[in-house]
């Protein structure tokens, strides 16, 4: 039996020597996300953050519901290691003294006032561009092929998009890596890549 087994061996040795096998490669560890700073939302997400190079989209049922508390955070502390943020066409002028104030450094952020037309070609190009760490937008119209351009220009620029939407929106289905319902403090992760969507709220506390 043992000069069996190492006959065994010694003939696998000899093909895989020969490169006449395919020898498998380690399974990759799955990449850590960025930290969103809200403790639950982090537990709660496969990457323990937001899914690097992917686009992210922010469903809410009207505007000003916590959308942007939810993503300073991530804001701040990209720009404070000079990280390029870009805001493509806010639908209110940004109040920088607020924005400063949790902590984001102006001086790393970009504001690009486009037309509605062209937010969304400004959206993808600074996505692809890869000079951006964050990208966000609101494509009020955008079709799932749009949507998935958003999506491969993300992976492709190793960027992070977020992208703010009506929550009408949650009956069609979206490209997005990473699909969150948000009402104020509340959360709900309706698709993400990688895990079974969580029907139970997230209450957002931010990491301090």
């Amino acid at each position: 039996m043992g000069a069996a087994v190492i006959g065994t061996a010694v003939a696998l040795d000899a093909l895989l020597t020969a490169q006449t096998v395919w020898r498998g490669q380690p399974l990759a560890q799955p990449e850590t996300g960025e930290p969103t700073g809200h403790a639950e939302l982090d537990a709660a997400l496969p990457q323990r953050g937001w899914p690097k190079r992917a686009l992210t989209e922010v469903l809410i049922a009207a505007d000003g519901v916590g959308e942007l508390a939810l993503v300073l955070p991530t804001l701040a502390r990209m720009t404070q290691t000079k990280q390029t943020v870009v805001v493509i066409a806010p639908p209110y002028i940004p109040y920088a003294p607020a924005w400063q104030a949790q902590g984001v450094d102006l001086r790393h952020l970009e504001i690009v006032d486009a037309s509605e037309r062209d937010a969304l070609w400004a959206f993808e190009q600074c996505l692809r561009s890869g000079a951006c760490a964050a990208v966000l937008g609101w494509p009020l119209h955008a079709d799932p092929q749009s949507l998935r351009r958003l999506q491969v220009a993300a992976d492709s620029g190793d960027a992070i998009g977020f992208a703010f939407r009506d929550r009408k929106h949650l009956a069609n289905p979206s490209p997005a890596t990473l699909r969150i319902e948000l009402d104020g403090a509340q959360a709900w992760i309706r698709k993400c890549r990688g895990t079974n969507a969580i029907a139970h709220s997230l209450a957002l506390t931010r990491r301090h």
